[in-house]
């Protein structure tokens, strides 16, 4: 049981997410029938689940929601801000219960009583009583499998002046599951001889559903003595068999409505064999529609299920995704040994062998990456929520816009990311957009946008958060980092380099402390984390008309492909994916150049820098080196390197607690003879070059 009580917890979690992002489109769309059964749909899955694992209290707090959203699907109440607002509410208090499960967090009754009271009073409008028990029992039997089932109703002629109402027996099967409903209409009388207390309707249902036929017949135990009902199983095994769907005339047969014998008569017609029946006289239209739509469920179920078969999701631990992540990074290290010791072998048939587990290894590998790559929306929704808080709380109108949900990105990164696009949205909210009377001033609408927007750069992500708000002012920032020491008087920078100095620790030009922004920490955070996933951070902004803030982040932390050079006895690897041409640079070019460090490529003029200068590696230079050319964000940039051995799948390690802060360094590689190659971080590399730069010419 308490197996099934974790995977009840895992499930409620992502119902919790689809019921949050649901209601923020609602809100959008409020008349949406298919967003009001999602919303149904989360919440009475929750319930449901939650009464059969034990967990009550939350299928009894579930249960008041779900009873709003019940009446707002039959259109007795409507979406308003304000039960959107309560329904988020009693989300957090759900997701407070699960926590309080394990004893993490307790929840807060007192606010969980006002939640329910709010919601009761909408159902006290339409005079709905709100039941404060769930009414949800578990009904599936042992073999609580999805069947389909074909029913036929027909109540006594006087059913209804004893006070039952038929449509409310539908309706609760309807509940059931995917249920289709078909009325006999043939015995209603021409209007002057309508008696309105007797029934003359019976129906026909085709109901799918896993609750198992107790439940069904539950639906009829107040008038199963005053009906005819049939229940029959149309599937036994809750998969139709891969043959075709059942045909018409079968279905015919099978009710009972025409014998074996009618049916072969009139199919020596070449009509359709609905309308030779109906012509024939041997059937009424409403029942063959009830047939055709019978064979039309079932197909739909039958296709349903071989897609499901085909296409089975399985849920994996996150533990044993990054075991097998780990392990296929040794795995690629041990083939990088073999290889090299193959060569040096010089034997044809190992050679063979060797290539084909270097072409295994790499399918491996790709596969086993793609799997902790996930979209980026997974987080991208609750940001939604996010904003729509904080813009009530600051006083502000603002909608958040985002796109580019479907970009994939590492499992890792995804989790790290979380706080860093948290900080720069409220940032947005708070410093970016003006309040509405300002942005009317300002010839502006009074709502502010957030947008959010991801898609793929080669290896790496670009993820934009922008606002149309007021901009950054150069000048407050410039004045407020004089004030800090953080420049000099007489610096000059330019607007993107004091743009860079919001990231400064401590830094802030709020003029007051809100619960939102003002301490000076975030912005420094934000770089701190950016800078642990090897990504990079570039800002604009126009005054007036908004701020970009853009990120830079690699697909992945565990494997890239790399480019290994050689400088001396040491070894390096520099990301594949910045990585544009190599060319030679012979001591004559150098010599040409007069000390300047740059070379012309193909009529274009690329500075460069020399690793063994950066890296302070001693030894002598060959006569002909090579420039690695590399594409950074300024443009492009050289490395001058001894040697380049080639591409190099690199399984990337952490340097370890004493080598944390080593600058232009992102971590390090194991080659196949047990060398120890560094991963070099460009952006870093050339980023301190241009400071250093910088710093040279104001002391020249």
């Amino acid at each position: 049981m308490e197996a099934q009580r974790n995977v009840y917890k895992q499930e409620a979690y992502e119902l919790l997410g689809e019921l949050e992002t649901a209601l923020l489109a609602l809100e959008e769309a409020p008349n949406d029938a298919e967003l009001i059964g999602r919303v149904f749909r989360a919440l009475h899955t929750l319930k449901g689940s939650g009464s059969m694992f034990g967990f009550d209290d939350i299928a009894t707090f579930t249960h008041e929601v779900e009873t709003v959203f019940d009446l707002v699907r039959n259109g007795r109440v409507d979406v308003t801000k304000a039960l959107v607002d309560l329904t988020l509410e009693a989300g957090d208090v759900i997701r407070l219960m699960l926590d309080g499960s394990d004893g993490e967090t307790a929840t807060d009754p007192v606010r969980g009583e006002q939640i329910i009271a709010g919601l009761k009073g909408f159902a006290a409008i339409v005079g709905e009583p709100s039941i404060s028990e769930p009414e949800w029992t578990s009904t599936a039997n042992d073999d609580a499998e999805e069947k389909t089932y074909r029913i036929f109703l027909q109540l006594a002629p006087d059913i209804l002046s004893r006070g039952t109402n038929p449509v409310l027996l539908l309706n609760e099967l309807r509940d059931l599951g995917e249920c289709r409903v078909i009325a006999h209409t043939e015995a209603v009388p021409v209007l002057g001889a309508i008696d309105p207390e007797r029934c003359y309707t019976s129906w026909d249902f085709i109901l799918t559903s896993s609750c198992g036929i107790n439940a069904i017949k539950d639906v009829f135990i107040f008038v199963e003595d005053e009906c005819e009902l049939r229940i029959d199983v149309i599937n036994t095994e809750g998969v139709f068999d891969e043959e075709a769907p059942p045909r018409l005339g079968q279905i015919l047969v099978e009710r009972g409505y025409i014998s074996e014998q009618e049916l072969q008569r009139a199919l020596r017609d070449q009509k359709r064999i609905g309308e030779v029946l109906v012509d024939a006289g041997l059937i009424e239209c409403s029942k063959v529609e009830a047939a055709l739509v019978e064979q039309e469920q079932v197909t739909a179920i039958r296709s349903r299920h071989l897609k499901e078969e085909l296409s089975a999701n399985i849920r994996v631990p996150a533990e044993r995704l990054d075991t097998l992540v780990n392990l296929v990074g040794e795995l690629v290290t041990v083939q990088a040994r073999l290889s090299q010791a193959v060569v040096a072998m010089d034997q044809s048939d190992l050679l063979s062998i060797s290539e084909e587990v270097d072409r295994l290894t790499a399918e491996l590998r790709d596969n086993t990456m793609s799997i902790r790559m996930l979209p980026i929306a997974t987080i991208f929704s609750k940001f939604k929520r996010l904003v729509r808080d904080l813009s009530n709380e600051l006083g502000k109108d603002i909608v958040m816009v985002t796109e580019g949900g479907e970009t994939e990105l590492d499992k890792t990164v995804i989790e790290r990311l979380n706080d860093p696009l948290v900080h720069l949205i409220r940032n947005c909210v708070d410093h970016g957009i003006e309040p509405p009377q300002a942005r009317e001033h300002a010839g502006k609408s009074r709502e502010g946008t957030v947008r959010l927007a991801a898609s793929h750069s080669g290896a790496h992500v670009l993820i934009r958060i922008s606002d149309d708000g007021i901009g950054l002012d150069a000048e407050a920032i410039r004045s407020r980092a004089l004030e800090q020491g953080l420049i000099a008087g007489d610096a000059e920078l330019t607007d993107k380099e004091v743009f860079a100095l919001i990231f400064a620790p401590g830094f802030s030009t709020a003029k007051q402390i809100t619960n939102v922004s003002g301490r000076g920490v975030g912005m420094d955070v934000v770089k701190r984390s950016i800078d642990s996933l090897r990504g990079s951070i570039d800002i604009n902004s126009e005054r007036g008309q908004g701020t970009t803030i853009t990120l830079k982040l690699p697909l992945t932390l565990a494997i890239i492909d790399g480019l290994l050079v050689q400088i001396g006895e040491g070894y390096f690897v520099l990301p594949l994916s910045v990585v544009e041409e190599c060319v030679e640079l012979s001591r004559a070019e150098v010599e040409k150049s007069h000390g300047r460090h740059i070379t012309h490529v193909r009529g274009e003029i690329v500075p460069y820098m020399r690793l063994r200068d950066l890296f302070r590696i001693n030894g002598d230079v060959p006569n002909l080196e090579q420039i690695v050319i590399t594409g950074a964000a300024e443009g492009k940039v050289g490395f001058v390197v001894d040697k380049v051995i080639g591409e190099h799948q690199t399984v990337i390690k952490n340097l370890g607690s004493m080598y944390r802060n080593v600058d232009m360094i992102s971590g390090a590689t194991i080659l196949g003879d047990g060398k120890v190659a560094l991963i070099v971080d460009v952006e870093r590399v050339v980023s301190e070059a241009e400071a250093k730069e910088q710093e040279d010419l104001h002391i020249h």
